[in-house]
């Protein structure tokens, strides 16, 4: 069979994708539920590359009794095949907990239940992903003066060599999640934490008996730490510094929901930019720097009762503040914190400061620096970006890199959630599908890199 155009002796794929997390799992569900059946030359060949040496979603937030924050018909497969058994629900059933669970009345699964689902659909597709392989660069293969498909590189660590490898494939989907944000000057050290490691830092200090933890931040995951770290360690002071009043609740009413929808998505998309800027400020509260209902009141009743009983205090809001200065001993942290109406400052000797300071997305164009001009950019400098996910590129371009994330400005508040994964990845593939060459058929689908 033909290699493709433009490839020389190189193989063409019809798709590699840059990560392995929930939405290219996804992507990668549809195209084996695509393939099975198929007559070789109608598959799709295609391929993952996961930097981590094994699957792991937000490991450092498995904290025993949280939840996920979406409902369980919002997994992998369901919103875009209902029939598929890649779903919960068939995860459920096969470990004879689905009986269970429906007894237990709620549509948001624990979060450790909800990972466990995560890595039992990506066990199955093992022989489509690399693991510790990162993609380190993208760079365009012209043909006639436009994009034919792309020479994808990736780095994979052998003992102490690191050995880089090249790919080619008509489409590229880039799914590399979101990093974590710190507040200027801000660095990690024994000491200094962002809660994506919370778990495993908790682990390291248990049984040291700690006196005090500082928490900055005020959303869920701040929250979370608050409340997980008061409970692993109810002999410690836990200080929770964050500039607001009070934890904002989140808005997940029915009707405040609905901008979840794919039909929203549509909507939004479709919105001038300044309905856009519009619809996402007005939203924010159903995701951003927000707290469950539940828990707010949970740490305002454990509060109370302390303040009831009198003596020690375990857990400390410290509202209305921020962090002015961190100095750092070798014993620990020395956190200033400014009380920002009055100007007061208290510093608090602790053993460790945790920032929950949220995350951002991560550097797309810095991933296809061999590429200047590669993909087109708006007046803001973000990726132009059509309503199947496509990167704009250059007219006529054969090639594609779809985006599966660090599309908010286009695609609106779901673009990093979990809310529409499984519909996004059936429109990135219908495209996909839609935009093959047809003089060329796909190859022969493989289960590695060749």
């Amino acid at each position: 069979m033909s290699a493709g155009p433009g490839s020389g002796d190189r193989p063409v794929y019809d798709l590699l994708g840059a990560g392995f997390g929930p939405s290219n799992i996804s992507l990668a569900i549809g195209i084996e539920e695509h393939n099975a059946g198929k007559c070789p030359a109608e598959r799709l060949r295609a391929h993952f590359f996961e930097k981590q040496p094994c699957f792991g979603w937000h490991r450092g937030m498995l904290i025993d009794g949280t939840t996920i924050q979406v409902s369980f018909l919002k997994d992998l497969v369901t919103m875009r095949n209902p029939g598929s058994d890649f779903s919960f629900v068939n995860f459920m059933h096969g470990r004879e907990r689905l009986v269970d669970f429906i007894n237990h009345k709620t549509l948001f699964p624990l979060r450790t239940e909800f990972h466990a689902y995560l890595e039992w659909a990506a066990s199955r597709l093992r022989h489509v992903v690399s693991y510790g392989t990162e993609v380190i660069g993208i760079r365009p293969v012209m043909r006639d003066g436009t994009i034919d498909c792309f020479d994808v590189t990736v780095s994979q660590s052998r003992g102490d060599a690191v050995l880089t490898t090249t790919y080619r494939a008509r489409n590229i989907v880039l799914a590399v999640g979101l990093e974590m944000h710190l507040p200027p000057g801000a660095a990690l050290s024994e000491h200094v934490w962002h809660n994506v490691d919370l778990v495993q830092r908790v682990n390291r200090i248990k049984g040291t008996s700690p006196k005090r933890l500082v928490v900055v931040g005020a959303g869920q995951s701040a929250a979370e730490t608050v409340d997980y770290l008061n409970r692993t360690f109810p002999g410690a002071e836990v200080c929770s510094v964050f500039s607001r009043y009070g934890y904002t609740p989140a808005d997940d009413s029915p009707f405040a929901n609905r901008v979840f929808d794919p039909e929203a998505v549509n909507l939004f998309f479709q919105s001038p930019p300044h309905v856009k800027r519009m619809l996402f400020d007005y939203h924010r509260n159903t995701n951003y720097s927000v707290v469950d209902m539940d828990l707010i009141e949970e740490l305002y009743r454990r509060v109370y009762q302390q303040q009831l009983k009198g003596g020690f205090q375990s857990l400390r809001l410290m509202n209305a503040s921020r962090v002015v200065d961190v100095v750092e001993s070798a014993a620990g942290v020395s956190v200033a914190v400014e009380l920002m109406p009055t100007g007061g400052v208290t510093v608090l000797e602790a053993d460790a400061l945790v920032y929950a300071t949220g995350y951002r997305p991560r550097d797309v164009l810095g991933m296809m620096g061999g590429a200047p001009g590669m993909c087109c950019v708006d007046e803001c400098g973000q990726l132009n970006v059509t309503r199947d996910y496509r990167a704009v590129t250059e007219p006529g371009s054969n090639g594609a890199i779809y985006l599966q994330g660090g599309t908010e400005h286009t695609h609106g508040v779901t673009s990093s959630l979990l809310s529409t994964v499984a519909v996004r990845a059936g429109e990135i593939l219908g495209s996909v599908l839609k935009r093959a060459p047809q003089d060329t058929k796909a190859l022969a689908y493989s289960a590695r890199p060749s």
